[in-house]
């Protein structure tokens, strides 16, 4: 055996007459990975605290000139190095982050050549890694057939994902848009709808000492998916690694990336992404933990990207109204929209949304009189567009400005010229390269016009947040529409708003449009689809979905018919934070986590369990004998708000029943 060390870290690497192995540790000793070239294959496995969390599991790609999945030997590189990131960004769960790391760059030769860097990147909680692939004699560009990358999981861990959807399909022919329910404590070896799964994607990794199904029964979670997509590559999926007809596996736990479904664009472009060479895959990401404190509280999606560009100038964000998730179709005119203006105005809101229609049904000069109406009250304007070329038969207006880059940086220069903050674009057409380019573009442009731009219908971000300086959020979820469509959804609301903390909502900003105080899903709040959740759930669900703009539920009916405590903390909620702290919960069934703003800390909780959760909370972050404002729910889920004296020992007992929440704040 042959030991170099380097700074504090012992880094071993063993050579055999067939196998050589690099193990990378983490700053604090907890989390390791090994990566070996046994057998000619490049593997790798990744353990926390002795707890295996990845078995065995391949890497390697292959190519339209090579296969780089055998005969691959690990090549001498540097010894591992500890690199310390640091940034702020208003826009994501925690505005300063400081993260160290461990990192190595692992070389890798076929027949003597050098053929892809393995760029190995591993903190306390978070494994990244992406593959840089090296130009070959004069051969300088490449197409990525597959991706070998595999994920083995442990025997009897659980699954918490969401199926992917087949292409061109769902409303207008628009699916895939990552809105599908998911599954949750499911077994492995399935393969969704037959199409894989939509990251991010959660397991839990069974302790052998634990009962199987119970709440503490987990010796690990790990949340998997990949940041750093543009248009430079295509974004993936989570593939069960053989799939027979029926949708099962041979492998239980074995999961590989997957690109794009063919049909996808209507069918048009290759799902396999072209690069320049030497060039780099995105990076795929592997969070785990003990606890479910590291997966809410990660921020590996941004640790390893860095900014496209500077920001032309600071983005505005901030809380908002919209007309159409209550109104619909119908309230798009001139008169609701200047209504929702006066609504945002009077309660302190920065913006209204424009939705979908607004070119026929209100029209370019009225749309510039409301800005500046709008500008007159301190409320700005976004606007909705669609963005199909030739992807889907998406029939709303306006169409056709966004997929080309003439006609989109004309409408953003008369967008810039009468004030317009932002836009809203809906309805992709999947995740081949061609449309992750269409999504660069489209930020690249509204950058140079200081709009904010937010997603529907739509991918996963990526690591946007840091990489472009335009985005404010992303959809990519089950959203509040679909609580106005289908009574169903309401009954689940709770459920699912139990999950997307600890999946969709922890790997970048959700643009989900709730927290709703009427009774009902239709203007006159008397018909339609029924909200079964509390109004201090809604409260909750404010703080505990994390987006910079924030486009909530809400109505100019509520100045009247909501509870006056309620409005008054909808007035002042935020919209970015300094901080996250996971305190409790389970993907489904409740969650409990903190947001903090400056020095002002939100405490949030809903359940949607049939018994309440009944806990006592430690609260560090507040002072003992604090004055507290806790808004609660009876059982009946009738909410109040009162004063409550923070004890020495900074505890409160808290009890949220079915679909209810609670707040306890300044």
């Amino acid at each position: 055996m042959k030991k170099i060390t380097f700074g504090i870290f012992a880094i071993a690497s063993v050579i055999t007459a067939t196998a050589e192995t690099r193990e990378i540790v983490s700053p604090d000793g907890g989390l390791k990975v090994c990566v070996s070239d046994d057998g000619g294959k490049a593997s790798y496995t990744v353990s926390l605290k002795g707890v295996t969390c990845i078995e065995k599991s391949p890497l390697g790609l292959v190519l339209n000139f090579a296969d780089y999945t055998s005969g691959l030997k690990m090549a001498q590189g540097e010894p591992q190095k500890t690199v310390d990131v640091d940034y702020t960004l208003r826009n994501i769960k925690r505005s300063h982050v400081s993260h160290k790391a461990s990192e190595m760059t692992i070389p890798f030769t076929k027949d003597g050549n050098p053929v892809f860097d393995l760029v190995m990147h591993v903190s306390d909680n978070d494994v990244a890694f992406k593959y840089l692939i090296h130009a070959q004699g004069n051969t300088q560009v490449a197409v990525v057939k597959e991706e070998k990358t595999g994920f083995t999981l442990p025997d009897g861990t659980t699954t918490f994902l969401c199926p992917q959807s087949a292409p061109m399909q769902g409303f207008a022919r628009t699916s895939p848009s990552y809105e599908t329910n998911y599954t949750l404590d499911d077994a492995m070896g399935k393969n969704g709808w037959g199409n894989g799964y939509s990251f991010p994607c959660l397991f839990k990794v069974q302790s052998p000492q634990a009962p199987r199904g119970g709440m503490s029964d987990a010796a690990a979670w790990i949340l998997i998916s990949e940041t750093g997509v543009d248009g430079s590559y295509c974004a993936g999926r989570l593939l069960c690694a053989a799939n027979s007809p029926n949708g099962e596996t041979g492998v239980a736990g074995a999961y590989v990336i997957g690109q794009p479904q063919p049909g996808e664009m209507n069918g048009v472009g290759t799902t396999s992404p072209a690069i320049a060479l030497p060039g780099c895959t995105p990076w795929r990401t592997i969070t785990v933990g003990s606890s479910l404190a590291p997966i809410v509280e990660t921020t590996i999606p941004f640790d390893v990207v860095k900014p496209k560009y500077a920001a032309k100038q600071e983005a505005k964000y901030g809380r908002g109204s919209w007309s159409w998730i209550i109104g619909m179709d119908p309230s798009c005119n001139f008169d609701e929209q200047k209504r929702y203006i006066d609504f945002s105005a009077a309660m302190g809101y920065e913006s209204v949304l424009v939705d979908a229609l607004w070119d026929t049904k209100i029209g370019r000069e009225k749309i510039a009189e409301l800005a500046r109406y709008g500008k007159s009250k301190g409320v700005a304007l976004y606007l909705w567009y669609n963005s199909n070329g030739s992807w889907n038969d998406a029939p709303q207006g306006p169409r056709h400005l966004m997929d080309k880059s003439q006609a989109r940086r004309a409408e953003m220069a008369w967008m810039k010229s009468i004030g317009i903050r932002g836009i809203k674009v809906d309805f992709f057409g999947g995740d081949k390269q061609p449309m992750m380019q269409l999504y660069e573009d489209i930020l690249a442009d509204a950058n140079d016009y200081g709009l904010l731009v937010i997603f529907h219908g739509c991918t996963l971000p990526r690591g946007w947040e840091r990489m472009f300086p335009a985005y404010a959020a992303s959809e990519a979820v089950l959203a509040s529409e679909n609580l106005h469509f289908s009574q169903g959804m309401c009954d689940a609301e709770a459920k699912n708003a139990c999950i997307h903390p600890f999946v969709r909502n922890t790997v970048g900003s959700m643009d989900f449009g709730g927290s709703t105080l009427n009774k009902f899903y239709n203007a006159n709040n008397k018909s339609g689809s029924q909200r079964k959740t509390s109004d201090v759930f809604a409260l909750a669900t404010a703080i505990m979905f994390q987006s910079p703009v924030q486009h909530f539920a809400l109505a100019p009916n509520n100045l009247e018919d909501a509870p006056s405590w309620a409005i008054d903390f909808m007035k002042n909620v935020p919209t970015t934070w300094d901080d996250v702290k996971f305190i409790d919960g389970y993907p489904g069934k409740y969650c409990i986590m903190a947001r903090r703003t400056g020095d002002k800390w939100y405490v949030v909780g809903i359940n949607a369990q049939e018994s309440p959760v009944k806990l006592k909370l430690s609260l560090p972050m507040f002072n003992a004998g604090s004055q507290l404002k806790h808004y609660s729910d009876t059982e009946k889920l009738e909410g109040s708000v009162k004063t409550l004296k923070l004890s020495k020992k900074k505890e409160v007992q808290i009890s949220i029943p079915c679909n209810g929440g609670v707040v306890i704040c300044y």
